[in-house]
């Protein structure tokens, strides 16, 4: 039998921002990040990926400003560059884009930091409503120190109990999902809208959380939102393998992510899930033109457009440390922070064409301004479907998410060079896998997964029509052992 190869999970990767990862660029000619207010704006975009069979678009979302470079709380280097602030809730503009789409879904990132999970669940409940069950919950746990003071905290809640609420917080929402109203509880006729005796409340009594219920929306077509997450810690991706459907990791090479991709696959194996069942998406910019010198040279005219102060802000952020309070030309590799050492020393050993460079703060800022700290690869349809297919094969990745330079003009080039090239080489689909269907059914490639897999944690909690109480309840007053769907 003929090797198959993987069909790729495609994604694009955006933020309701003036720039996402490219600080500066909403000043590139033909650029559309100054619309980003705008809902005809995100519409005219879902409308267009949907057309070329892109499975989702995946909305990153932060819950504060990048205030660290020339800080503390200084936004002054932000605002100019549109990084990452202004910045609306993504949300919000999903069911103006699912009306107007079939198939395509979308990924909504959302922190279990700072928001009740019976609110959360009540709103991821009523999206997957209206977009007739189109919608993936990206968890979080948020990483912004502004973030944490805007939300009454002097400081970010430590690391991993960030993770161990969140856990508990999952728990939750699959109770108010999965558990709260029976399966045909909705009946719509002259006896009433539904059987009171098929809803229930959750009663939850945990460390983090109490809540009664029940859950205020009636069972949505998913139930529970596709879940994905992208934490790259240990206790992030422990968290991942117990909990997400689709992780999201990035790194430089295939090579190096390996290794994370294996830790994922075999802790969820530990917790008695099918490896399989979690599709990982790599996280990558893609610059594509005819030639490799065209597309070279379309990369270089795009960094003329970036801000290298937007870019060191954003690299703040993420690491939590303030570059300006180093000299201009002091090498990064050789500082006495270990953890800024040990960072640079990563990308100078591993981003192609910068052997011999000085890694100062203009190195840096150069080297984030288009596609920050992602991978980047630039080249013809050949190049770049070469070395996806590469990952795949190194990483044992399931797909892309394809971040932009220009928005849409990153996409509309991924759309015109990309994906014929991988469709000739059979591993991008013609069409959706179920038109119309829901975001599990087309990731997974499933008609009729519409729900959690049964291995899922979360399917424990489902309450089959004709049961009294659902089996996790059972199993808690003792008077059964439970067992998942």
């Amino acid at each position: 039998m003929p090797f198959q190869k993987k069909q790729l999970i495609v994604n694009a990767f955006a933020m309701q921002a003036p720039s996402h990862l490219n600080p500066g660029l909403h000043r590139y000619p033909g650029d559309k990040g100054k619309d980003y207010t705008d809902i005809k704006h995100w519409i005219a975009l879902a409308q267009k990926l949907e057309a070329a069979k892109f499975h989702a678009i995946f909305f990153a979302d932060v819950l504060g400003g990048y205030d660290v470079y020339k800080g503390p709380a200084n936004l002054e280097p932000t605002i100019p560059a549109g990084a990452q602030f202004p910045i609306n809730d993504p949300l919000y503009s999903v069911s103006a884009m699912a009306a107007a789409t079939e198939s395509i879904g979308f990924g909504i990132t959302a922190s279990t930091t700072y928001e009740a999970p019976y609110a959360m669940a009540r709103r991821f409940s009523t999206v997957d409503h209206l977009s007739r069950g189109r919608v993936g919950w990206n968890i979080v746990t948020s990483y912004l120190d502004s973030a944490a003071r805007n939300f009454g905290l002097n400081t970010q809640i430590e690391h991993d109990e960030r993770y161990r609420i969140a856990d508990e917080y999952l728990h939750v929402t699959y109770k108010l999902w999965e558990g709260s109203w029976q399966d045909g509880a909705v009946k719509k006729n002259q006896d009433g809208y539904a059987d009171p005796k098929a809803v229930r409340q959750i009663d939850h009594v945990g460390k983090y959380f109490q809540v009664p219920g029940p859950h205020l929306t009636e069972p949505s077509p998913q139930r529970t939102p596709f879940i994905l997450q992208a934490g790259t810690s240990s206790a992030g991706k422990a968290f991942a393998a117990k909990h997400a459907e689709a992780i999201f990791l990035n790194g430089q090479k295939p090579e190096l992510v390996a290794p994370s991709v294996e830790s994922i696959r075999k802790q969820a194996a530990e917790f008695g899930r099918n490896p399989s069942d979690i599709k990982i998406i790599a996280g990558l910019l893609v610059v594509i033109a005819e030639t490799d010198e065209a597309a070279r040279a379309k990369f270089e005219d795009l960094a003329k457009y970036g801000d290298r102060d937007g870019a060191l802000a954003l690299f703040g952020g993420w690491s939590g440390f303030d570059l300006s309070t180093y000299g201009e030309d002091e090498d990064f590799r050789f500082v006495g922070h270990p953890a800024v050492r040990s960072m640079v020393n990563h990308w100078a050993s591993t981003v192609p064409g910068t052997e011999g460079t000085k890694w100062n703060r203009k190195t840096i800022s150069e080297y984030l301004i288009v596609g920050g700290n992602g991978t980047k690869i630039i080249g013809s349809p050949k190049t770049v479907a070469d070395e996806l297919e590469r990952w795949v094969e190194v990483a044992d990745v399931d797909g892309f998410n394809f971040s932009y330079a220009t928005i849409p003009g990153t996409f509309d080039d991924i759309i015109e060079f990309l994906l014929p090239e991988l469709r000739r080489r059979g591993i991008f689909w013609e069409d959706y896998a179920v038109k119309g269907g829901t975001l599990r059914e087309n990731m997974y490639g499933q008609a009729g997964q519409n729900r959690l897999r049964g291995t899922h944690p979360g399917a424990q909690y489902f309450w089959k029509e004709g049961e009294e109480v659902p089996q996790y309840a059972r199993a808690e007053n003792g008077q059964t052992n439970g067992s998942e769907r």
